[in-house]
């Protein structure tokens, strides 16, 4: 391929992202030589900027990934429920684990992200042959550093797609004039994450901090990024994963289907990748870089705002996206605003596409304040002219994902909103893919299971695993209530169990919304268990008429005219001791409204049907949580592609 001459063609204007930094130029004369674009670092800039616009299709990172394909766990849903959650056409079957070769996003989804990876691997096997790197001076520290954004972006893509589909074709330079290497068979995945590894520690030594360059943001792929994400491919590595068939040396799981095992590496690996991932967890905590912002409101007002914390940068990468051109955050996902208002616009917005639960709801400390702002029981619509706030009452299993929330947008985002028209609106909120929230997670995990909650280890960043779970859990809560919450960590038994235990409820606690848990409960095997623990735990509500859901709800409003909720006074728990409905201005029936409801519908159709393919009864696969190949994919692949796991072609 190095004697072909390559032709790299940006079409002017068409690719152009308007982000938060506005960096991402794409535009460039069209039909530029590689050889030429390589000996360019403006021009190789160029390349790299069309990989990130890669990431801000519907399909890839704009809608798909941080919304949908990181669905079902066991406190996030998609709006699939009864009969819909069997629908093999949509999202709605598929991510209910009711998956079909035939579901055409599955092929949107593989070519987009191969494209992406196409356009990385071109990038890279540029800056490899460029003559600009071999020079000890600015401009080739420049080419190196985007080599180093490229190797980080294909890794991500990557470690996306095996978490999607299992074992891929690994692609690792660009397709050749003759088509020899475009039709591959699978590679394993853990020769891919081994491989994905490597690269990451090539590309750090590239990479700066944020901030550490001029105007170099957490918009673009820093050290921080790579470090963390090296780090979550480890843990992955050492993690469960269903396979295609048994691999000699791992250890097989109880819970385990006989012809798709489910396995993990034997424990001198993973205590090697325990290791490996601790050493660059320490790196991102010890730099200081990157550090929690103390007010979780903070943390989403900001990027409701679209505006980068460049205080405490606890967002160590975010995707950038571009206001009107991408990102459904807010849109397709978050507090309701229904149907068409004055001072929102003509279109409102179809936030519902993902949901969490009423047992997540509840299994909240009462003061912590991440309860209000991850799950938003609101609504707003307009009514004679004016916008009212209301419950969405006994929706036990379709609360919004108030992370994002269009009352915190800012005025150049609603005007672009009303500005649209009767058409879906694009926020223009960048993805987040790593927060140092996260990093302190995976530390406490790493820590608790190389020395136990208490202990210390060499390379470690003078953090315990109980230290590190305490940053990221008293962070939400009031000055007031922090003691009982570290009490609450300083109360978790001594044993690793207890700890791993603590672990995976503050991982919902935290991340609940943002594509991440799905794939964490997935490597601890605990996905199938998780689901039905929750689905238990509402049943158990349902039974309990003194302490379980109450069967309404009273509450004040903050204004005479009765159109905003005052969320602390909403008698999520029952009325307070002294407390008569008389004390409230309105009420709302409830969860436990369920219990005398007569078609009883969220218990005996809407619960059941959840992750059906997963938990269900007869499931035909056991712990298949893998997507399907698309059939559309695997025709075009000239024999080299086959599904897995029970599924056709």
């Amino acid at each position: 391929m190095k004697n072909i001459v390559k032709i790299f063609v940006l079409a002017t204007g068409a690719l152009t992202v308007s982000a938060c930094s506005d960096f991402l130029e794409q535009n460039s004369p069209s039909d530029l030589t590689s050889e030429t674009i390589s000996q360019s670092s403006y021009y190789t800039g160029l390349t790299v900027n069309k990989i990130y616009g890669d990431l801000t299709n519907d399909i890839t990172y704009s809608q798909a990934i941080p919304i949908i394909w990181g669905l079902n766990s066991d406190c996030e849903l998609v709006d699939g429920l009864g009969d819909d959650a069997v629908n093999p056409t949509s999202e709605r079957g598929n991510m209910n684990f009711n998956a079909n070769p035939a579901w055409s996003k599955l092929s949107d989804m593989w070519s987009k992200m191969y494209g992406a990876i196409e356009n990385a691997n071109l990038t890279i096997e540029m800056v490899e042959s460029s003559p600009l790197i071999a020079a000890d001076n600015s401009e080739a520290k420049t080419m190196l550093r985007y080599k180093g954004e490229a190797l980080t972006l294909r890794a991500m893509l990557y470690f996306d797609m095996i978490r999607f589909f299992g074992d891929i074709p690994m692609k690792l330079e660009p397709t050749q004039s003759d088509l020899s290497n475009a039709y591959l068979a699978k590679t394993d995945r853990d020769v891919i994450m081994d491989t994905l590894m490597v690269n990451l520690k090539e590309a750090i030594e590239y990479l700066p901090w944020a901030g550490e360059v001029s105007n170099y943001t957490t918009e673009r792929i820093t050290k921080g990024y790579a470090h963390s994400l090296l780090a979550q491919i480890a843990l992955t590595r050492a993690g469960w994963a269903i396979r295609e068939k048994a691999k000699d040396g791992y250890e097989t799981a109880t819970y385990t289907d006989p012809t798709y095992p489910t396995q993990r590496c034997d424990a001198d690996t993973r205590k090697k990748m325990y290791e490996l991932a601790l050493e660059h967890l320490t790196a991102v905590i010890s730099n200081g870089t990157h550090k929690l912002n103390p007010s979780f409101e903070n943390e989403w007002y900001l990027l409701n705002q679209r505006t980068l914390d460049q205080t405490y940068r606890e967002n160590i990468f975010e995707i950038p996206m571009g206001l009107g051109v991408s990102s459904e955050l807010g849109y397709t996902v978050g507090v309701r605003i229904n149907g068409a208002s004055a001072q929102y616009g003509a279109k409102g917005n179809s936030s519902g596409k993902m949901k969490v639960t009423a047992p997540f709801f509840w299994s909240y400390d009462k003061k912590d304040l991440r309860r209000d702002i991850t799950c938003a029981q609101v609504q707003l619509k307009e009514e004679d002219g004016v916008l009212k706030e209301s419950f969405v009452g006994n929706a036990p299993f379709a609360i919004y994902v108030g992370k994002w929330d269009i009352r915190k947008m800012n005025e150049e985002w609603r005007q672009s909103a009303i500005a649209t028209g009767n058409a879906k609106w694009m926020t223009g909120i960048n993805v987040v893919r790593m927060r140092y929230s996260q990093v302190l997670l995976m530390y406490a995990e790493v820590m608790n299971e190389l020395a136990g909650p208490d202990g210390t280890y060499a390379g470690y960043a003078g953090l315990t695993a109980r230290q590190a779970l305490k940053e990221v859990h008293c962070r939400a809560f009031a000055d007031a209530d922090k003691a009982d919450a570290e009490a609450y960590v300083n109360n978790i038994a001594a044993t690793q169990d207890a700890m791993f235990d603590a672990i995976v409820d503050e991982n919902a606690w935290e991340l609940a919304g943002e594509g991440v848990r799905k794939f964490d409960l997935i490597r601890w095997n605990i996905l199938a268990e998780k689901i039905n623990e929750f689905k238990d735990e509402y049943v158990s509500q349902m039974q309990d008429e003194t302490n379980g859901y109450p069967e309404k709800i009273y509450f004040n409003y903050t204004d005479e005219s009765k159109t905003k909720i005052d969320l602390s006074s909403v008698t999520w728990y029952g009325l307070p001791d002294g407390k008569t409905d008389k004390d409230y201005d309105d009420s709302k029936d409830f969860f436990g409204k369920e219990r005398t409801d007569a078609s009883q519908k969220n218990l005996l159709i809407n619960l059941p049907s959840i992750s059906s393919g997963l938990v269900g009864d007869n499931v035909e696969v056991i712990n298949r949580y893998i997507l399907p190949i698309g059939s559309t994919t695997i025709s075009a692949a000239g024999g080299t592609l086959h599904n897995s796991y029970g599924y056709s072609d």
